[in-house]
C-alpha cells in the first residue's frame, strides 16, 4: 500500500501577480528621445561645430506696443519671437514626412540660440497656462523654436521738437555667445520677416512704419555679432497737448491783453489781472515739466510757453509804465501851476495816481482838452497859461506867455492794443511753421 503525503504550500502562491502599469506619457517621451537619438549627441555644442556659422533665421510677430515712457525714456512690446535652423542631429525617419511639435521641457535637452535683447531693461517669457515656447522637429532636422515674449528696452529720444517730434525705437536681437565665426544671425525674409497686429495703437503716438535691418556690433573683448534690429516710428498725436497747453496759454496771453481797454485809473482792476495772467502761465510750465525728463536742451512747448509768459509779463510791465509816466506828468504840471499860482487841474489828464483832485472839467474851462485830433483819434490835451513876469527876459512887464503840455501816456495803451496782438500773431506763425 503506498502512501501519499500532502506537502503545505502557501496559499498566497495561488494568487494571480499583477504587474504595475507603465506610465504613457513617460513612455511617449522615451520614445521621442530615442527617435532624435538626444541622448546620443552631446548638444551643449552648436551643430556642425568646428565647421562654418550655422545659419539661424529670425521672423517676428509683433502682438502690442503697450507703452512708451518718456520720462524713462523706454518702451513695452509683447512679440513672437521665432528661430529657424538645421541641426542634422535632429533628423530622424519619417514614412509621413510630418514634423513632430514639442512643448518647452525638450527645449531644455537640446541646442537653441542663445539670443537676447540689447540694451533691454527686462524682459520674460510668458508662462500662463504653461511656458509659452514651442519646439518643431522636422525629419531633415530642422527647427523652428518659437516662444512669446514682452520686453522693456531703452529708446533714446530727442525731445528738442516736443510735442511736435516725430521718434525712432528701435529692438535689437543678438547671439550672447556665439560671434558670426559661430552662428550667422539673419531675418528670415527680409522686411517682410517683421509682421504687426493691425490693431496695434497708442493713445499718444501714431505708428508710421515697422522695418527691419541687420548690422554687426563689435566688442573690443570678445568679437564681432550679427545684430538683428526691429525699427518703428511714431508720431505723437498733437491734439491732446493743444487742449492741455496751447490753448490755455494762449487764452491767458489774450486775457492779459484786457488790461489795455480798462481805464488806468482802475489800480485794483489790472493789477490782479496781470499778477493771475502771471501765476496762471507759471502754472501751466509747472504742470508740462513735471511730466517731462530732465533735459538739458530747450523742447518746442518751452518755446511757445516762455514767450506766452513773456508776453503775459510785459503787460504787467506796460500798465507799470503807464502808472509810472503819468505820474511824472502829474508832478510836472503840479509844479508848474504852483509856481505861477493857478489851480490845480492835475486830474484832468490822469487823476487817481497821485492826488485826489479829479473833477469833471468843462470843455471851455480846459482849453482844447478832448478835441479829435486829424486821425481821428482822441488825445488829452491841456493848455496851460502861465503869467510870467519877465522883466529880463523881454523888457516887458505883464507881459504873458503861452505854453501847451501835452499829456499822452494814454497813448502807450492804444498801441500796445495792437502791437501785442500783432506780435504774438507773427510769434505764432514763425512757431508753427518751423515746428509743424
Amino acid at each position: 500500500m503506498i502512501k501519499t503525503e500532502w506537502i503545505p504550500f502557501p496559499l498566497f502562491s495561488l494568487s494571480p501577480i499583477f504587474k504595475r502599469s507603465p506610465d504613457i506619457t513617460k513612455a511617449r517621451a522615451t520614445k521621442s528621445e530615442q527617435l532624435l537619438r538626444i541622448d546620443d549627441h552631446d548638444f551643449t555644442m552648436r551643430p556642425g561645430f568646428g565647421g562654418p556659422a550655422v545659419p539661424v533665421g529670425v521672423d517676428v510677430q509683433v502682438e502690442s506696443l503697450d507703452a512708451i515712457s518718456e520720462v524713462d525714456m523706454d518702451f513695452t512690446m509683447t512679440l513672437y519671437l521665432r528661430h529657424y535652423w538645421k541641426d542634422d542631429r535632429l533628423s530622424f525617419k519619417s514614412n509621413t514626412n510630418q514634423s513632430m511639435t514639442f512643448d518647452g521641457r525638450l527645449v531644455k535637452k537640446i541646442w537653441v540660440p542663445d539670443m537676447f535683447f540689447v540694451h533691454s531693461k527686462k524682459s520674460f517669457t510668458h508662462d500662463t497656462t504653461t511656458d509659452n515656447v514651442m519646439l518643431r522637429v522636422y525629419p531633415d532636422g530642422k527647427v523652428l523654436y518659437s516662444l512669446r515674449v514682452t520686453v522693456t528696452a531703452m529708446c533714446s529720444m530727442d525731445l528738442s521738437r516736443f510735442p511736435l517730434d516725430t521718434q525712432t525705437c528701435s529692438l535689437e536681437i543678438e547671439s550672447y555667445a556665439y560671434t558670426d565665426d559661430d552662428l550667422m544671425l539673419y531675418w528670415k525674409e527680409g522686411n517682410r520677416s517683421l509682421n504687426t497686429d493691425e490693431r496695434i495703437s497708442l493713445s499718444q503716438f501714431l505708428i508710421q512704419e515697422f522695418h527691419t535691418t541687420t548690422k554687426l556690433a563689435f566688442y573690443s573683448s570678445t568679437g564681432w555679432y550679427n545684430r538683428l534690429y526691429i525699427n518703428f516710428t511714431l508720431r505723437r498725436h498733437i491734439f491732446f497737448f493743444l487742449l492741455q497747453t496751447y490753448f490755455p496759454a494762449t487764452l491767458m496771453v489774450m486775457l492779459s491783453w484786457v488790461s489795455f481797454w480798462i481805464d488806468r485809473r482802475a489800480v485794483p482792476a489790472r493789477v490782479p489781472l496781470g499778477i493771475t495772467t502771471v501765476l496762471t502761465m507759471s502754472t501751466i510750465i509747472t504742470g508740462v515739466n513735471a511730466s517731462m525728463p530732465r533735459v538739458s536742451y530747450i523742447k518746442a512747448v518751452d518755446v511757445y510757453l516762455w514767450i506766452s509768459f513773456v508776453f503775459v509779463f510785459l503787460s504787467v510791465i506796460e500798465y507799470a509804465a503807464v502808472n509810472y509816466l503819468s505820474t511824472l506828468q502829474e508832478r510836472k504840471e503840479r509844479k508848474l501851476r504852483e509856481k505861477v499860482g493857478l489851480p490845480c487841474t492835475c486830474g484832468i489828464a490822469h487823476p487817481g495816481m497821485m492826488s485826489d483832485c479829479y473833477s469833471e472839467v468843462d470843455v471851455n474851462t480846459t482849453g482844447n482838452y478832448g478835441m479829435p485830433e486829424e486821425n481821428g483819434m482822441r488825445r488829452e490835451r491841456m493848455l496851460v497859461e502861465l503869467a510870467m513876469e519877465s522883466d529880463q527876459m523881454t523888457g516887458h512887464v505883464g507881459s504873458r506867455a503861452y505854453s501847451s503840455i501835452w499829456i499822452d501816456t494814454h497813448a502807450i495803451d492804444k498801441y500796445s492794443r495792437v502791437i501785442f496782438p500783432g506780435s504774438y500773431i507773427l510769434f505764432n506763425i514763425i512757431y508753427w511753421s518751423i515746428y509743424s
